[in-house]
């Protein structure tokens, strides 16, 4: 038994070190230049090796780089009282060393427009004919990247990692690893009050935060893959997506196992033997796996977790996933939202991107179990992400505290932006909800999706109808809506309507809760009864 024990534990920490060898951190020190005249790219700056140093994940902001605030910074967001800037009483507060802007919190320095960042890394010879990736986890915004002098592509989604496939580009030895990130909206303008760009909230900040890294993976691997849990049937549909660039077709063995989260009990393993074609294109296995007898089920009271274990062995190594899900239904029944079955009766509030220690999201766990502890506190069960995406920590722990979202695709297009008139913006859009899709679409807590918030656009309807009806057909694991607070739309499976609450825009002293005693007994049935949605 003790020779069979120490067996094991040599095998768990050969893994271990197999994993960490094929794995390089690339946080801490980079140098930064600021391409303030946007010549870096003509100049051919990757070729250049800078000599100012910051710390990174973190923003230009936090390692003292950017402008002092004036009367002539540029920020991003509307400003509808513009008094500041005109009356005297609030001259003393724009004078040059006491500037002090009221419309959000003020940064110590401000930076819009492109940053260079750029690293040095040694490849490792083991890393050769491996399937080498870049993970960003939450870059702000877009970012374009060069491997020594060679450009490699550019990637511009505010919600999810951009990753960079370099196994063409990175052989053993010596590298430059060149980002150029920039915070300005260009040609995608997803509106100017979105709180995934506005300086009302986080801030309109330049940076890479969060997981930084190389990763080396077989040339035949597990791209991504996706959890469809039939509640009914106790089973859940698997869609793992493999690709092959080693040349040639690839005799493949495919193993899928569920592990409960809390116990640890594991269900039987399904294997899968298949052949896998080379080329360009991606192969998509679907497996039907069997949660056993009366799978655990996931809500805000009991949130039970499973852990899917992928293996994938092709005769060039073995690729290994682990995804978090759980067994729930997430539907709409008349005028009510229903949880595997049941009644449901969401409490929530919005979570508007409001960082003020950093200026950008938190995308370690223990922030936002803080958070989220804090609101089922106060007995709510449900957040609203307002025109923007969180990073994967904060699906993490709604997931370990039974908690229901709402996401949303990084867009308030108003105020200068608008949707279905055929702008670049109206692609985009389909483009982020996929990236989410892909990215946390596994996530029990994920259980609400719209476009973004209010938006404008002669032909909203009919593109927001579209929309819904698209990924309603693609992904089924979540009910959908076009944008919170208007228009309403036939496809839709809920209805985002402002109307039902106690203080409307605008209304200052005359809404109910300012002409009335407090009551809890608010009757909104007059608005609920117009349509036959929640």
């Amino acid at each position: 038994m003790r020779k069979l024990s120490g067996l094991l534990l040599i095998l768990a920490l050969a893994s271990c070190k197999q994993e960490k060898e094929l794995y390089i951190d690339l946080s801490g020190a980079w140098t930064v230049n600021l391409d303030r005249e946007d010549q870096g790219v003509t100049e051919q700056w990757f070729n250049t090796l800078f000599t100012e140093t910051v710390a990174l994940p973190g923003s230009l902001v936090e390692n003292g780089m950017g402008d002092d605030i004036s009367l002539s910074s540029h920020w991003t967001g509307q400003i509808v009282d513009s008094s500041w800037y005109l009356a005297e009483k609030y001259a003393r507060y724009r004078e040059e060393g006491n500037i002090k802007i009221p419309f959000w919190l003020q940064p110590e320095l401000k930076y819009l427009g492109a940053a260079w960042f750029q690293k040095e890394v040694m490849i490792p010879e083991n890393w050769s004919n491996k399937n080498i990736v870049l993970h960003l986890e939450r870059p702000h915004w877009e970012t374009r990247l060069w491997i020594d002098d060679q450009e490699i592509g550019m990637q511009n989604s505010l919600s999810t990692p951009h990753t960079y496939n370099l196994n063409a580009y990175l052989k053993p030895g010596k590298h430059i690893i060149s980002i150029r990130v920039d915070n300005r909206i260009k040609e995608i303008n997803p509106g100017i009050n979105s709180h995934s760009v506005a300086d009302h909230t986080q801030s309109n900040w330049n940076g890479l935060v969060g997981e930084i890294s190389l990763q080396a993976r077989p040339l035949a691997f597990i791209e991504t893959v996706a959890l469809f849990p039939d509640v009914e049937n106790g089973v859940v549909k698997a869609e793992v997506k493999v690709r092959n660039y080693t040349g040639t077709t690839r005799p493949c063995t495919l193993k899928l196992q569920s592990m409960a989260v809390g116990t640890g009990e594991k269900q039987e393993k399904v294997v899968h033997e298949f052949s896998m074609k080379d080329g360009e294109d991606v192969e998509t296995i679907e497996i039907s796996y069997p949660m056993g007898e009366s799978p655990a089920l996931w809500d805000e009271f009991n949130p039970n977790l499973y852990q899917m274990d992928l293996e994938l062995k092709s005769g060039v190594g073995v690729d290994a996933k682990q995804v978090q899900f759980g067994m729930r239904e997430f539907k709409t029944e008349g005028l009510r939202f229903t949880i595997n079955g049941r009644p449901l009766f969401l409490r929530g509030t919005l979570e508007c991107s409001i960082f003020p220690k950093t200026g950008y999201p938190a995308t370690d766990k223990e922030y936002w179990l803080k958070i989220l502890k804090s609101a089922k506190s106060h007995g709510l069960n449900h957040l609203r992400f307002h025109s923007w995406c969180p990073p994967e920590a904060a699906f993490e722990a709604a997931d370990e505290l039974g908690v229901y979202l709402q996401v949303e695709c990084s867009s308030w297009a108003n105020s200068g932006a608008s949707i279905g008139d055929g702008k670049a913006l109206d692609r985009w859009l389909y483009d982020e909800a996929d990236y989410i899709l892909e990215a946390y679409g596994n996530h029990p807590s994920f259980c609400m999706m719209a476009y973004g918030n209010e938006p404008a656009g002669v032909n909203q309807v009919q593109y927001l109808n579209e929309f819904v009806t698209h990924f309603k057909e693609k992904d089924p694991r979540r009910v959908y809506t076009g944008g919170a607070g208007w228009p309403f739309i036939e496809s839709a499976d809920y209805l985002n309507d402002p109307n039902a609450r106690i203080q409307h825009w605008g209304e200052g002293l005359r809404s109910i809760i300012n002409t009335s005693a407090p009551q809890t007994t608010f009757d909104f049935r007059h608005i609920i009864e117009r349509v036959s949605m929640p």
